[in-house]
């Protein structure tokens, strides 16, 4: 059978999933408290993730790259954004002689610096490696292998300063 013209079929649609009116409704109060506690949950999630990621021993993995300081510091020199896209987050060898140490309780930074630009590479150690970096002097010529976080440019002083983290001493010539 066809329906007539009086009948007329009505489709609603709940768009809101709470009443409207002062009963059921979520003030803005509300969903500003929920959403800065789902906020707070994935930071929390985020910071938890990054603490605790581990790394394979910079010591046993294979190098990418095996360059000396210098040759490596004119690499970012020359070509910044080509260098940083070839050599971040690789494993590099680096050999050549320690320029300057920075030495805390527990950390060790030894630094290959060109001293014609005041450019520099600066290594990080890992902290089973600390003590074999602790003996390190300015001017020991040193094989090195670290996970290259990239250059930072300063304009300030014009210079470029390529990072490394989780570094480890392979030998000392």
């Amino acid at each position: 059978m066809h329906p007539g013209p009086n009948l007329m079929v009505k489709w609603t649609f709940n768009i809101m999933p709470f009443k409207a009116g002062k009963e059921g409704t979520m003030t803005w109060k509300k969903k500003i408290l929920i959403g800065l506690g789902v906020g707070v949950l994935l930071a929390g999630a985020a910071y938890w993730y990054i603490m605790n990621e581990k790394f394979e021993d910079t010591a046993t993995t294979e190098s990418a790259y095996t360059l000396n300081a210098m040759e490596l510091i004119d690499a970012f020199q020359s070509a910044d954004s080509t260098a940083n896209a070839k050599y971040s987050e690789q494993i590099i060898t680096v050999n050549g002689r320690i320029s300057e140490i920075e030495a805390a309780d527990t950390t060790v930074n030894v630094k290959f610096i060109d001293a014609n630009s005041g450019s520099y590479l600066i290594f990080d150690f890992q902290s089973k490696d600390v003590a074999a970096a602790k003996v390190l002097q300015v001017g020991d010529s040193v094989a090195l292998k670290g996970s290259c976080s990239g250059s930072i440019y300063s304009q300030l002083r014009n210079a470029h300063m390529i990072s490394f983290k989780r570094s480890t001493l392979l030998k000392k010539f």
